[in-house]
């Protein structure tokens, strides 16, 4: 079964007076929708968009897994542990929480900054010690797998009309960062997602150049 989600009907967020704009797939803080909470582990996937000079103060996370994809500009990122780095377009960030860290997350550059974070619950025991590192520059097709979510991150960049197989997987997560992709019957543009159950011998055609983010959940 595939569920269509509108970027549309997203929950709109932020602090417009500071900059900064943000669309959540999923309920989050006083946009409470008991019927949205998570989708397997993915617990959010928001849009996020920074004006030069915006961005999140000093804080905390912990028990929870969080990857960052950079759609354009610079996201300047800073850690308790002491991790100091700058992720563009194309790289892969990631924040594992674990007993509890604290980030800054700015937009330090004269453009605009916009990325794509998501959230996963750890299926391992809470706390340890909290883990970082960005890949950069990650290819096409290229999985990264989060294994302590029991999850896999595929990132896909399709031509017109070429098609995609989805991962076969008990749950399976699309998340359209720019062009348009047919799925069944339905057509999904930027910011679009799409939440299939049960996912086997599936596959996606691009209606124009298309950039996904395919999330394969066990």
């Amino acid at each position: 079964m595939a569920e269509v989600w509108r970027g549309r009907d997203r929950y709109r967020g932020g602090d417009a007076a500071a900059g900064i704009e943000t669309l959540h797939a999923f309920s989050f803080g006083h946009h409470y929708d008991p019927g949205n909470l998570r989708f397997g582990a993915l617990m959010a996937c928001n849009e996020e968009r920074l004006a030069s000079g915006a961005g999140f103060d000093e804080h905390p996370h912990r028990d929870v897994e969080i990857v960052t994809w950079v759609v354009e500009g610079e996201l300047t990122h800073r850690d308790s542990q002491g991790h100091a780095t700058v992720v563009r377009a194309g790289d892969v960030q990631r924040l594992s929480a674990g007993s509890g860290v604290r980030h800054v997350e700015r937009n330090d550059a004269d453009e605009r900054l916009t990325f794509v974070q998501m959230w996963l619950e750890p299926s391992c025991r809470p706390g340890g010690e909290p883990e970082y590192e960005v890949v950069r520059g990650i290819a096409d097709g290229t999985p990264y797998a989060l294994e302590r979510a029991e999850a896999v991150l595929n990132i896909r960049r399709l031509a017109a009309g070429e098609r995609s197989a989805l991962p076969d997987a008990p749950r399976v997560y699309v998340h359209v960062v720019r062009g348009a992709v047919r799925l069944d019957e339905a057509t999904l543009g930027p910011g679009d997602a799409a939440r299939i159950t049960g996912c086997e011998d599936r596959e996606m055609a691009a209606v124009d150049g298309a950039e996904l983010l395919v999330w394969e959940l066990r």
